[in-house]
């Protein structure tokens, strides 16, 4: 009897702990309408719950010339940065978030992109739908995780970075070329 009472107790034990690991995997998780605990139907009066465990730091206007800001900084308690949100609108707590900057690396998806990853890290395991040109970046959106993501100029062929009329291929990005900035963009419903 005290064998299968020991049994019992390992058995609960390991199931537990790997609920305890399914949810912090969950905590950084990255999926198309997910980033960790963050959903695209989470409203900006709800943010305080989602992220109880952390600090959430809302940028003013301080200028009267600027609108309302409606950027939010998430900082665990230690003060590391994880995310910038950015709400649909800034005076309404019923808004929810459009835009969101992943800023940790511990954030990744299924496949193992993260913010610290290279492009070598997106070409593997996503399609990228389009690659734009801008004056100081390649922007390469990946409609499949709802991110656009972009890389420095300064991490392309030199022939790529001054003219912004040239349509920039993924044949021409190098594999080592690493991710500058993150992004990715929610559609309202």
């Amino acid at each position: 009897m005290p064998k299968k009472i020991s049994y019992l107790l390992a058995l609960v034990l390991s199931i537990i702990s790997c609920q305890k690991g399914d949810k912090e995997h969950d905590s950084f998780e990255i999926t198309s309408n997910r980033i960790g605990h963050l959903t695209n139907k989470v409203r900006l009066h709800q943010l305080d719950s989602v992220f109880a465990n952390d600090s959430i730091v809302r940028k003013t206007a301080s200028n009267e010339l600027l609108s309302a800001t409606n950027e939010i900084e998430i900082y665990e308690k230690g003060g590391k940065k994880l995310l910038i949100l950015e709400a649909r609108s800034a005076t309404d707590s019923s808004s929810t978030i459009e835009n969101i900057e992943v800023i940790d690396h511990r954030y990744k998806t299924p496949s193992g992109l993260t913010p610290d990853g290279t492009f070598k890290d997106i070409k593997e395991h996503y399609t990228i739908s389009k690659i734009n040109n801008t004056l100081s970046a390649a922007v390469i959106f990946v409609d499949s995780i709802q991110a656009y993501i972009t890389i420095d100029k300064k991490e392309l062929p030199v022939a790529l970075r001054t003219d912004t009329d040239i349509k920039i291929e993924a044949t021409q990005i190098p594999d080592t070329a690493k991710i500058k900035h993150f992004l990715i963009s929610w559609d309202e419903d």
